[in-house]
């Protein structure tokens, strides 16, 4: 689904400054999951549960491509 936007956004910016930028995007997204957690008191197992879910949904939608 968004993997063409993905692959073009990629040779616009050029491989290393897409990998920093994805890395910090994946971090962030990853972060809120945790203070979501931490502010609702969800355990460390469903966290790390969200997380995964999180990579494989950006893989099916292409986000990872």
């Amino acid at each position: 689904m968004f993997a063409p936007i993905v692959v073009l956004v990629r040779r616009w910016m050029g491989e290393p400054e897409f990998i920093r930028l994805r890395g910090k995007a994946i971090a962030l997204h990853a972060q809120v999951i945790t203070n979501f957690c931490e502010r609702f008191g969800i355990d460390r197992t469903q966290r790390q549960n969200w997380i995964r879910l999180a990579r494989d949904n950006g893989k099916k939608l292409g986000l990872l491509a």
